[in-house]
């Protein structure tokens, strides 16, 4: 089985999949070179290939050479992928090899495939999967969600001296705006751990790190009292897993934050489910960390298995 996607959210979902996926068979990886994708795919079989951008239609074209060598040569049964982009260049081309496509939307979309499933869904002989039973069709198959077995509890309020701010691996949007307004609330005597993706943090004075390996990022938000993240998929549910719920603010695409507004879907997704606290950049107050910290999240029970 070979396990296709993009670093980021769209792999720490598949990651997040893979062991409950039905039939088991043994699994290699393919995802785009960096410290994220390093770190969380530490210790197994992985063939890296070339950043792929949102909507890079010219790095979708140079990486389909690539797709063809890397299914040759692993000759897998079946390749899933939770896209984005490099679902694209694998899928189609594993199905002209002879081997079972599927492609897992991103538990983002919660309304609809995003532009990625759209295309696929072009492909009669790709199997398409929702992590959201609501837009399910005779297309679009409900197997399960990332989500599934998690759940909010309160806990004791904590002081806030320690914060992780994260907005994801994305090389093409910064998230300065969400960067600016905490900059502005949080007391200056707190700890900040900053990852900052692409954002420009210059005249800011805070020290943003690019990117965080997953076991460094991870031990920083366990020690934290409070994360703030972007919504993104990858984020929420690296959380819910360490135990952690976090507060979430959705790019927007009017201020050029990102290709669209899923984050919106994403983040009253996970406001309904009560697996984070959600607001708006502009309007964020400390307080509102404050309120974070009187919820804790709990593996309620074990998520079934994810049947292909």
């Amino acid at each position: 089985m070979l396990m296709v996607a993009s670093s980021g959210g769209h792999l720490t979902q598949l990651v997040e999949l893979a062991p409950r996926m039905s039939p088991r068979r043994d699994q290699t990886w393919v995802s785009f070179e960096g410290d994220h994708a390093s770190s969380i795919l530490k210790g197994r079989q992985v063939d890296f290939t070339p950043y792929i951008p949102p909507r890079g239609y010219v790095s979708l074209l140079r990486a389909i050479p690539r797709a063809v060598s890397i299914i040759r040569r692993r000759r897998p049964s079946v390749v899933v992928s939770t896209g984005s982009g490099i679902a694209l260049a694998f899928l189609p081309i594993a199905r002209i090899w002879g081997a079972d496509a599927h492609y897992i939307e991103s538990a983002t979309r919660a309304e609809g495939p995003s532009q990625t499933g759209r295309v696929l869904s072009r492909f009669r002989w790709i199997k398409l999967h929702t992590q959201h039973p609501g837009w399910a069709d005779d297309r679009w198959d409900y197997r399960g969600s990332v989500f599934e077995g998690y759940e909010a509890v309160r806990t004791d309020p904590s002081v806030v001296s320690r914060v992780v701010v994260t907005v994801g691996t994305m090389e093409t949007y910064g998230f300065r705006r969400l960067v600016e307004r905490l900059v502005e609330i949080i007391p200056p005597e707190a700890e900040v751990t900053w990852q900052i993706g692409a954002t420009d943090v210059s005249g800011l004075g805070i020290d943003g790190r690019r990117s965080i390996p997953s076991d460094e990022l991870h031990a920083a938000m366990l020690e934290a009292d409070v994360v703030v993240g972007h919504a993104g998929t990858g984020v929420a549910l690296t959380c819910c897993s360490l135990g952690i719920r976090p507060l979430l603010v959705p790019r927007t695409a009017a201020h050029g934050e990102h290709i669209d507004d899923h984050q919106h879907q994403t983040a009253e997704y996970l406001r309904g489910l009560s697996l984070a606290a959600v607001h708006d950049a502009d309007h964020l107050e400390f307080s509102d960390l404050v309120s974070a910290t009187e919820w804790k999240v709990i593996r309620q029970s074990d998520a079934p298995d994810y049947v292909l």
